[in-house]
């Protein structure tokens, strides 16, 4: 998870999608919003790549099923080359492995296609900041399958509890009185005693699981 930030007093966004009518109706709702500026559009994955590149935006609204580079391959090649920059998933697809994978690949967010349009501008806000924002409909996907229960000690629940709170590793070491190391070692137990493979999967684990 993201680092949480002040929230840029205009956000900076970029359109992909493979649908020209749907990036019409995006920048329609994002221009006639006070606080939001559409700076690109893009028709394909290799398009945001590269659009990424020259305009800088703050997120990335990824459609996920496009022709040529598709959206988990952009989203991979953009959180490697500016990670600063936040991809908030909208699509269509619900199907775990899709969510996984595109979750795994750097994506911020993710947002279904039919929520409203108030929804998703409060989604584009929450990823600027540097927040997770998942649609409901998703978010339970991401839990893993419950099983015994796991073994988690006190000063693990209490890294896992902040890490669910958005803070980043440095913050939790400062709030905690440790060093960096020892909570990205507290991290690795946890995340394979709950049996997950990133933060945004343990904060929801935690979100789900501890009071």
């Amino acid at each position: 998870m993201a680092d949480v930030e002040e929230l840029p007093a205009t956000v900076r966004v970029a359109l992909v999608d493979d649908h020209r009518l749907v990036r019409v109706g995006l920048r329609s709702l994002l221009e006639s919003t006070t606080g939001f500026v559409v700076v690109g559009e893009a028709g394909d994955g290799r398009e945001a790549v590269d659009l990424v590149a020259s305009v800088a935006p703050d997120v990335v609204l990824m459609d996920l099923s496009m022709p040529d580079v598709d959206g988990i391959a952009a989203t991979r090649a953009i959180a490697a080359a500016h990670p600063e920059v936040r991809v908030l998933v909208l699509t269509s697809f619900t199907d775990r492995a899709r969510v996984q994978e595109v979750l795994a690949a750097g994506a911020t967010g993710y947002v279904l296609k039919d929520c409203e349009p108030e929804e998703l501008l409060a989604a584009i806000r929450a990823a600027a900041r540097g927040h997770v924002p998942l649609d409901p409909r998703v978010a339970g996907a991401l839990l893993p399958t419950p099983g015994g229960g796991p073994a988690l000690s006190p000063r693990e629940e209490e890294v896992l509890r902040l890490v669910a709170q958005g803070l980043a590793n440095k913050q939790v070491a400062r709030a905690l009185g440790i060093t960096e190391r020892t909570v990205k070692a507290h991290l690795g137990r946890v995340f394979r005693e709950i049996g997950v493979l990133d933060r945004t999967s343990a904060a929801l684990w935690a979100r789900e699981h501890l009071s």
